[in-house]
């Protein structure tokens, strides 16, 4: 994308009926690292890859509890991922205690839906760059959803975002229509597998990736890197792979090109 004249301010249709800085702001999500969400009945489970700007500092965090039943995965800048999970936590702290009781999961989607909607309709504003996955346990069972900068949401089986993510998308395409059936451990697995498609030949190891869990029975909590180390262990000693498909390579060229000109031009962590 490059600059023109109806891109100076978020409130400027294109002739084409086009908001560029809402588009630009897509495409901040696009650049970050990848996420991946995945769900069953009765387990929803997050997976990031864990990127650091060089080899003498951290990564940055990119999965956030919200709630006992509520957690995201980030992709894009991590400083609106920040502010807007501590929207999100002040909104159930907010709901429970006026009603003594957890807020829905796609009540607070629809809510986050319209704070960044808002950035798009005013000029003195900008959208914001990153796109979340909220993944909740409500009455209604197990949910995943994906919010846009956009404003648009979506509630998805299995969904993967930022940079490398064809990859992810094409083997949870594969194996999204027994997502539905599958136990918490089948779950971590798949989402474990779909990690190592966006990695692109690096080894999968627990320093990489980040792995959350919230089910029934079982509150949102980021398994440690032990834990996730000795599953990626077991998964290998069993000699499971992931089959590849020939056209990943193909689709993900572009993910690549992306992510490349992200490292090269971004100052901001995404």
């Amino acid at each position: 994308m490059f600059r023109n004249q109806y891109d100076t301010d978020v409130t400027t249709w294109s002739p084409a009926g086009r908001l560029f800085q809402v588009e630009y702001a897509m495409e901040a999500v696009k650049q970050g690292s990848a996420a991946i969400g995945l769900r069953s009945k009765t387990h929803v489970v997050l997976a990031c890859v864990n990127k650091a700007n060089s080899e003498l500092s951290s990564h940055q965090r990119k999965i956030f509890k919200v709630d006992d039943h509520i957690g995201v995965a980030i992709a894009g800048l991590t400083a609106d991922g920040r502010v807007l999970s501590r929207y999100m936590r002040s909104e159930c702290i907010n709901y429970g205690y006026t009603y003594e009781s957890p807020l829905p999961v796609g009540r607070l989607v629809y809510q986050l839906a319209d704070k960044a909607q808002v950035c798009t309709q005013r000029s003195w504003k900008r959208p914001y760059g990153v796109g979340l996955l909220v993944a909740g346990l409500d009455e209604s069972g197990a949910h995943l959803y994906y919010n846009c900068p956009s404003g648009n949401y979506f509630e998805y089986q299995a969904f993967a975002i930022g940079s490398r993510s064809q990859a992810a998308k094409t083997y949870l395409e594969r194996k999204f229509e027994k997502f539905t059936e599958s136990s918490r451990d089948d779950l971590v697995k798949d989402a474990l597998f779909a990690i190592r498609e966006t990695l692109q030949g690096e080894k999968l190891t627990s320093s990489v990736c980040t792995i959350a869990v919230v089910g029934f029975g079982e509150a949102f909590n980021i398994l440690d890197q032990e834990t996730v180390q000795a599953l990626i262990n077991e998964f290998d000693i069993s000699g499971e792979e992931a089959p590849i498909n020939e056209s990943v390579a193909e689709q993900s060229v572009g993910d690549d090109q992306r992510g490349a000109a992200a490292e090269q031009a971004a100052p901001m962590d995404i």
